[in-house]
């Protein structure tokens, strides 16, 4: 099969070219290339699929059943590799649960998917990370609540088999009592807030962890501009760390929760007007490496309840494609290849493996993606609910 006139665009910038396909493996590129079977491409993009690696399952339930709805929604969206976060139910902490849930992956026709486990077990003990990495999981997953003598230990393990610690920074001390960002919102509003330093501190801790043992760090969900600072910094002095950001929190402020409007409630919490200029910043600054949909779905009654007892989390995966490129392409913010870079390169990179580039000898992972067609969010637990997006995936290889 022939893509013919494609306006091919990866990490390697755009061009336009005709592209062969046979077996599922790009095999020619090139003008005017001939065969009796084509697609016109003419005016659209060709596209990898996107990588993101910080997706939920339904209600945190992990079951065969939610995820093959997962992975068929991802690449519906565009996203051709997802990595489930660990922290569901049960928790992926263990052997056994490793193997339920690696029994769900069979015969799934959507996007791919891999699992993360979690360093610590739910009583806040070490895993058996060896063990688990042996036996399939992709990489290991750590919230900083881990002492400094787990901590430690999670990252001698992760020297020692070369893989990235997934980090998510946070002081347990700090978040355990708020919903929202602690700041004049979350005053007015009257709820309990988490303050960025929960964050901050945290970053902090990890990066010099990161340097004394000289392993690769991908800090989870960022959203403090003084963590991406940080982090920036690090990166300049020669530590392996690196930033991901969530398209909501580079859209959207803590203002989304007045109301009462639980489906701005996400973890970590959204951050201030003043800060979501600073991250929008940092994006075209290129000091964020990774972004995500952060998808992390519930059910209407786990959401349309009192904002103390919502869930956190918002539905992310829906129109993934139009919404990164409408927000950050379209309105000038980054160019489609830099994008490619933040949602397919980076990502896939911290997972110890290449991708991101449509050439000879590739796999055919890539959508045909038209930026002028139009549609509209209709998802109820979408931040974006209602809003007119541009660009529609017209076809998925």
């Amino acid at each position: 099969m022939i893509i013919k006139s494609a306006r091919v665009c990866d990490a390697n910038g755009e061009r336009e070219v005709d592209v062969r396909v046979a077996d599922g493996v790009v095999v020619e590129m090139g003008a005017d290339l001939q065969g009796d079977e084509f697609i016109d491409a003419k005016g659209l993009y060709l596209l990898p699929l996107l990588v993101d690696t910080n997706i939920r399952v339904q209600d945190a339930a992990l079951n065969a059943k939610n995820i093959k709805s997962l992975s068929q929604e991802a690449l519906d969206a565009g996203i051709g590799h997802i990595v489930l976060n660990p922290e569901c139910s049960p928790a992926l902490d263990n052997e056994i649960v490793l193997e339920f849930a690696q029994n769900g992956l069979h015969g799934l026709s959507g996007a791919k998917v891999d699992l993360m486990i979690s360093a610590l077990r739910e009583d806040a003990t070490l895993s058996n990370i060896a063990i688990l990495l042996k036996r399939g999981a992709i990489a290991p997953y750590m919230s900083t609540i881990a002492k400094n003598d787990l901590a430690i230990k999670i990252a001698q393990y992760c020297q020692m088999y070369g893989v990235t610690l997934f980090c998510k920074a946070e002081d347990n001390s700090l978040i355990s009592s708020g919903v929202m960002l602690d700041g004049d919102v979350s005053s007015q509003l009257g709820l309990a807030g988490i303050p960025d330093l929960s964050e901050v501190l945290h970053v902090s801790r990890m990066i010099e962890i990161a340097r004394h043992f000289k392993i690769k760090i991908l800090f989870k969900s960022i959203a403090s501009p003084r963590s991406i600072y940080l982090i920036s910094k690090a990166k300049q002095e020669g530590v392996a760390v690196s930033c991901e950001v969530s398209i909501h929190h580079l859209l959207n402020s803590d203002e989304a929760c007045r109301n009462f409007n639980t489906t701005a409630k996400l973890n970590p919490p959204l951050a201030s007007s003043i800060d979501v200029v600073l991250l929008q910043e940092a994006l075209k600054n290129s000091q964020i490496d990774v972004l995500t949909t952060l998808h992390q779905p519930s059910s209407p009654v786990n959401k349309e309840v009192a904002f103390y007892d919502a869930a956190y989390g918002c539905e992310g995966l829906k129109n993934a494609m139009s919404l990164y490129y409408t927000k950050l392409v379209k309105s000038g913010f980054i160019s489609m290849s830099r994008l490619i870079e933040l949602c397919v390169q980076n990502p896939a990179k911290a997972l110890g493996q290449e991708c991101g580039v449509i050439e000879v000898g590739a796999k055919a992972q890539m959508m045909l993606f038209d930026a002028n067609a139009k549609v509209v969010m209709d998802e109820k637990l979408s931040l974006y609910n209602g809003e007119e997006l541009y660009g529609e995936i017209k076809a998925i290889f």
